[in-house]
């Protein structure tokens, strides 16, 4: 009797309460007015794309044996980068990542680089990492402090002493809300508890205890495969590329390749947390999480509002009226030099579509968010579609495939024409594959 009258008792309070900060509305409905105003700030790097209506499919110069049907679709409104992720801006989340584990390193030395206890005393565990720290990277007591986190001595060339790249490792935590959301893992109120079973990354069957059971845990290596543009490549000499590219300050502002498509997840997942954990100290609204777009989202904003159109720039040739190429592929059967570069170019370099975005055909080939279905079409929603799938590490190759949109330097026209799509294994990394970020947006202000 005690326990039902203290939960009438909370629920009476929680009630209480609310009714207490809408008295103004002297008993009409009203709503909850205390919420405060709320507008989406323009993030930056990133450019509106109006919500609206287009034929998802093959255009005019599909091959004519493709079975594949076209289907209007609607999409939701959405930011879109302006450009592929740079090596600069992929370098942040790189350093950030090696920052983080130095400093989880020192402070079991240095209590200074952990906090450990809130501003009113109270302890906090797992301690929180503290930033505004410095690091003294050549100072040789840090070093010592750090040896597990640098390339082991007999590893080492010209016995220089860097940092191990195969250490840098991100982990993160999302929510699963397509396994969430099945009738079969419904919270039963009559029974207080739980029912059915959810699949963890590894592809192990776990029954469902409580809402962290649809919590999803990875565990991702983040640093750039760098010997892809030896890989990719037979009886060349790319050796300058592998060993510069990233690295090299020439290559800053060039889009960042050799990240696979977990890699880009993972991208995709700290720029929301290191966003969120700034406004959160602000006091201020969280925004909607930043992800890989969808392929349907992909192509709605590489047509750029010229729904008939097979490039983004809107014509149906690859030169504009003077004869100089619109975009960096592959032209004239391997003259990689001709649109003005001989692999990959700064991003931006051609002129924008409609919608402000740059190279959304050629430079590289993006990953998007849905996984590959040859037949994917034909059974797509028209609201909002997108195929998502969880691989898991048994299943069988096909089923690891990832829709790339957009053509690459090394592709010849017809990748780059918006309707084409093609794919790539979600381990893979390529030194044509690079990515861009979206994120929702419920405003159709801008």
């Amino acid at each position: 009797m005690k326990k039902f009258l203290l939960i009438g008792t909370v629920i009476w309070s929680a009630f209480s309460f609310m009714g207490c900060n809408n008295q103004s509305g002297n008993g009409e409905l009203i709503g909850v007015t205390n919420r405060g105003r709320w507008n989406e700030s323009s993030p930056h790097g990133m450019v509106f794309v109006q919500r609206g209506t287009y034929n998802l499919g093959p255009n005019d110069q599909d091959p004519a044996w493709s079975n594949t049907a076209s289907k209007t679709i609607s999409i939701d409104a959405f930011w879109m980068d302006d450009t592929e992720i740079t090596n600069s801006e992929y370098r942040q989340f790189v350093t950030w990542t090696r920052d983080k584990l130095a400093r989880e390193l020192l402070g079991e030395q240095y209590p200074e680089f952990l906090i450990t206890e809130d501003r009113d005393g109270n302890p906090i565990d797992p301690p929180l990492i503290n930033w505004e720290e410095r690091i003294e990277w050549d100072d040789p007591d840090f070093q010592m402090a750090l040896e597990e986190l640098y390339i082991p001595e007999n590893e080492r060339f010209s016995n220089r002493k860097s940092i191990d790249a195969r250490k840098l490792f991100y982990e993160s935590w999302w929510i699963d809300y397509k396994q969430a959301a099945k009738r079969s893992n419904m919270y039963n109120y009559e029974t207080q508890s739980y029912q059915g079973t959810v699949y963890d990354l590894e592809g192990n069957e776990i029954p469902v205890e409580n809402r962290s059971s649809f919590i999803m845990r990875e565990r991702v290596n983040v640093y750039p495969d760098t010997l892809c543009w030896i890989r990719d490549f037979t009886y060349s000499y790319n050796e300058p590329w592998a060993t510069r590219y990233f690295s090299h300050p020439g290559f800053e502002e060039y889009p960042v390749v050799g990240v696979n498509w977990k890699q880009a997840k993972a991208f995709c997942n700290w720029r929301t947390k290191i966003q969120t954990d700034y406004l959160e100290s602000r006091g201020e609204p969280t925004l909607q999480a930043y992800r890989l777009p969808s392929e349907a989202e992909w192509e709605y904003a590489a047509r750029g509002g010229k729904y008939l159109s097979m490039y983004p720039w809107g014509g149906y040739y690859t030169r504009d009226d003077e004869g100089v190429f619109l975009a960096n592929f592959k032209p004239l059967r391997g003259n990689y030099v001709e649109d003005g570069g001989i692999a990959t170019m700064k991003v931006g370099s051609y002129d924008a579509n409609e919608y402000g975005l740059y190279d959304m055909s050629g430079n590289v080939a993006e990953w998007t968010n849905d996984a590959y279905d040859e037949a994917a079409y034909q059974y797509y929603n028209d609201f909002n579609p997108s195929f998502e799938y969880n691989a898991l590490p048994d299943d069988p190759p096909a089923m690891k495939r990832k829709v790339i949109r957009g053509g690459s330097w090394k592709d010849i026209n017809y990748f780059l024409q918006v309707s084409t799509r093609s794919y790539e294994y979600q381990d893979e990394s390529k030194s044509f594959i690079g990515f861009r970020c979206a994120r929702s947006s419920f405003s159709n202000e801008f």
